[in-house]
């Protein structure tokens, strides 16, 4: 790759393949700014980080996600810690990294105003969260990492393979919630334990996941820390209850639900998967940090 490209990695499934039709209008305003533009092709999650990293080692100008919170997660692999920036074109079903970090919501808007930061040498520093694994390579996400009972959800319908499509999660939604089981965690909040039994626990650089929902609703992802939200045991009907306040993110005002910051968490919890950024990572065993100003993000 040249150094003054503009690296494009574009989801056409992202939103349910709704705006793959734009793409190609997206791009063109992204190489208004003068520099030439390639997109990245790939065909797996593996490949598409790959060729990410590639561009990075390549001196691209800067490296863009053209899709939700899965395809920012791909790129933020290869451009968190670098100088080369991150440029944002929300086309997803979620993009709560985007509406978190002050993206615009129109795509041909986003690429504009992406081209328009590096032409004028903008950016804005926002934070990261780095996920540190025993044994395994780091990893990075933006927005929120879920272990509670939304990564149970996410995990149960991963291994179903029927139905296909949103009915999946929402058959794994209700399975779960028939018996709701509270899960031990260890919890430490730089140096101070915080081990508790409940339900739920997220992790934010942002406020949040699943596409607006305002789980830890005061998130700052440039204050140099992490929010971290718990639930004591829940049952079925008082998670129905609250999870409507958490769309709006009145849940933290609930007794039972508790807000913490911290600039670095220990989670772990047996037979917890993580998600980050709606992404699979692994068994819970984590040191997650806060990275002040990992990303140059154009916007």
């Amino acid at each position: 790759m040249k150094s003054d490209e503009i690296a494009v990695l574009a989801n056409p499934r992202a939103g349910r393949g709704r705006h793959r039709d734009l793409v190609s209008g997206v791009v063109r305003r992204l190489g208004a700014a003068g520099h030439p533009v390639r997109t990245l092709t790939a065909a797996s999650s593996e490949e598409a980080e790959e060729a990410c990293q590639a561009a990075v080692a390549g001196g691209a100008a800067a490296v863009v996600a053209i899709g939700g919170d899965g395809t920012v997660h791909r790129v933020l692999q290869a451009v968190a810690g670098t100088t080369v920036p991150l440029g944002v074109v929300p086309a997803g079903t979620g993009n709560d990294f985007a509406a978190g970090t002050g993206v615009r919501g129109n795509l041909f808007e986003a690429a504009e105003a992406i081209g328009a930061a590096l032409r004028d040498g903008s950016d804005h520093r926002i934070d990261l969260a780095r996920i540190e694994r025993a044994g395994q390579s780091d990893r990075w996400f933006g927005a929120v990492l879920a272990a509670g009972i939304d990564a149970l959800v996410n995990e149960r319908a991963n291994r179903m393979r029927w139905p296909r499509g949103p009915r999946r999660y929402d058959l794994a939604i209700a399975l779960e919630l028939v018996r709701p089981r509270p899960r031990v965690y260890e919890l430490v909040l730089d140096d101070a334990d915080h081990g508790f039994e409940g339900t739920l626990v997220a992790v934010g650089n942002c406020a949040s996941y699943g596409g607006g929902m305002r789980i830890l609703p005061d998130a700052d992802p440039a204050d140099g820390l992490l929010d971290v939200v718990i639930a004591e045991p829940l049952g079925r009907a008082a998670l129905v209850r609250l999870k409507p306040r958490m769309r709006r993110g009145t849940h933290v005002r609930d007794p039972r639900v508790t807000v913490f910051r911290a600039r670095r968490v220990r989670l772990r919890s047996e037979g917890v998967v993580g998600y980050a950024d709606g992404e699979r990572v692994g068994p819970l065993a984590f040191e997650i940090s806060c990275v002040p100003g990992a990303v140059r993000l154009l916007r």
